[in-house]
């Protein structure tokens, strides 16, 4: 059986940061190429990167999320760009501290997998699995602190990391933990 540790691909980083200055939105919108700002809508400016692909959530207090984008790279790469932008337009920025909130990453355990021998093995404090809701097994790991979805084709997503060793961490419990119970090759 091929490592699953391999297999990880971060899906998406959600990061946030902040300007420390109260942000007029319309100006802003009105000022910056390609932002989308429907206040009845979203309370936030939406503003997308191309290159790393992103979108960053401006809000009227200078927090800023950005999300989409599929590495920390990535992330501040975008940020940069937003920065710049902000700069451009005579809006003081500093040298803001990104924080990373979110990793989610999927990840392959290359073989099939028996949800409900699964949510009997783990027992029923760390697991949720309710398949007429949703076809996943939601086990929520304490160390690291992460959930994971597990899907009968083998496959999942680990959420809730800060970090990308986290899903390699989340991993290697769950193989752990399914070897120890029978339930995996």
């Amino acid at each position: 059986m091929a490592d699953p540790k391999e297999t990880i691909t971060i899906e998406n980083v959600v990061a946030s940061t902040g300007i420390d200055r109260e942000l007029d939105l319309q100006r802003v919108a009105m000022d910056l190429e390609g932002a989308d700002y429907d206040p009845e809508q979203f309370p936030g400016l939406v503003y997308r990167t191309t290159d790393p692909k992103s979108a960053a959530l401006i809000f009227r207090s200078g927090k800023i999320v950005c999300t989409g984008a599929n590495s920390i790279d990535a992330v501040h790469e975008s940020l940069d760009i937003v920065f710049e932008k902000l700069r451009a337009l005579d809006i003081p920025v500093g040298d803001p501290e990104i924080t990373v909130q979110n990793i989610v990453t999927s990840a392959d355990l290359g073989e099939e997998l028996n949800l409900n021998a699964i949510a009997i093995g783990l027992g029923l404090e760390h697991i949720e699995y309710e398949p007429e809701q949703f076809p996943g097994l939601v086990y929520r790991i304490d160390d690291p602190d992460v959930v994971a979805l597990l899907f009968g084709s083998g496959k999942l997503v680990v959420t809730g990391g800060t970090s990308p060793d986290d899903a390699a961490a989340a991993v290697d419990v769950i193989i752990e933990e399914l070897d120890e119970l029978g339930l995996i090759g």
